[in-house]
């Protein structure tokens, strides 16, 4: 339980419905990663009062859970390991498939506990032909999060529950301020919870103690035609804060952190109809065999768009779309759909296409 709206009305949800419930609060770091007062963000104090609150009203225990040193492992690291690598991560995504769903989840079960509830707004179904677990989308478009839960395993599927799938966050905020708890009209968190002002690259400098070099910016024929502040201030399409004066717009195209060039264009080199991915995970089926007409997104709020989808191995999704997409971005989360249905998912790779 973050404290928050979702969170709070999930587990309102699950306790009328008959569920022995105790609420958890995951402890991911303390102020001086993130270089401010805590009051201001999602670890803070209040978000744990409010959480504790929430408890109280309902009667349930509650329990906090020191987590900081696994945050530092699976979710920050990798994401400063990533930028450094050129590649754009996705954090949300590394915390519920390695914190969420992979130390909380384990906890859970060692405690002799059934269920996982979180305020995710997705679905879980069975589906009795396959005998599979299936990840749906949320019933409220607009705050749908079935693309950050892709990595869910049949496992977890099978323990975990998403009260919140079937409502919008009207309906989830109305509930709340009916129950008379105090954060009804909380405001929804913002961006990555570890980097509260937005400022990626301040962070990870901060972080890693290290100064990343200015270089070229150059052109497509390989000519400069400026200089960059460091690759960790880019990202693939990226269009503003270049410095670069130009009639037309320059855009990244390209990082390379090996001769600490970033590659512009006036957008040439941006699309393309096929996407490789790695690290995968299926859900709805266990393989892809031959080609499978389908929908997917490559960025979180982006529309999905059609496509053929193809395994080439074990570990790769090649997905083909109708038409050319811009910016696959090598970090980011390529995630198929079938309908509402997630079929899974993997991390966009740098392979030309």
């Amino acid at each position: 339980m973050s404290g928050g709206v979702d969170s709070s009305v999930a587990a309102c949800l699950m306790k009328e419905r008959g569920y022995l419930c105790t609420g958890c609060t995951m402890r991911l770091y303390e102020n001086d990663l993130i270089g401010e007062d805590l009051l201001s963000t999602c670890c803070s104090l209040k978000d744990t009062k409010d959480a504790r609150g929430v408890c109280e009203r309902l009667g349930i225990n509650y329990r906090i859970y020191h987590y900081e040193r696994e945050f530092l492992e699976e979710v920050v690291d990798p994401f400063v390991r990533s930028y450094e690598q050129a590649r754009t991560p996705n954090p949300c995504i590394d915390c519920n498939r390695r914190m969420k769903f992979g130390i909380l989840f384990d906890r859970m079960r060692a405690e002799g506990m059934d269920v996982l509830v979180t305020g995710h707004y997705a679905r879980i179904a069975y589906d009795e032909e396959s005998g599979r677990y299936l990840l749906k989308k949320g019933k409220d478009p607009s705050k749908d999060q079935s693309y950050v839960l892709y990595q869910m395993t049949q496992e977890q599927l099978a323990a975990t529950a998403f009260p919140l799938g079937e409502y919008t966050k009207e309906e989830a905020r109305q509930i709340a301020a009916e129950r008379g708890f105090q954060n009804a009209e909380k405001a929804d968190s913002q961006d990555i919870c570890f980097i509260p002002d937005g400022d990626y690259a301040g962070f990870i400098e901060t972080y890693t103690g290290k100064r990343f070099p200015k270089g070229d910016f150059v052109g497509t024929d390989g000519k400069k035609i400026g200089e960059h502040k460091g690759i960790i201030h880019y990202t693939i399409g990226q269009r503003k804060g270049l410095g670069i004066a130009s009639e037309a717009p320059y855009y990244v195209t390209k990082i390379d952190p090996a001769s600490n060039r970033v590659t512009l264009s006036h957008g040439e080199g941006l699309f393309s109809n096929k996407v490789v991915a790695h690290n995968i995970n299926l859900i709805s089926v266990p393989s892809v065999s031959g080609e499978m007409r389908v929908a997917a997104k490559i960025r979180y709020r982006q529309v999905e768009q059609p496509g053929i989808l193809t395994q080439p191995d074990p570990d790769t999704l090649c997905m083909v779309f109708d038409e050319p997409q811009r910016a696959a971005t090598p970090g980011q989360s390529l995630v198929i759909y079938d309908g509402d249905t997630v079929v899974g998912g993997g991390i966009i790779s740098a392979e030309p296409s």
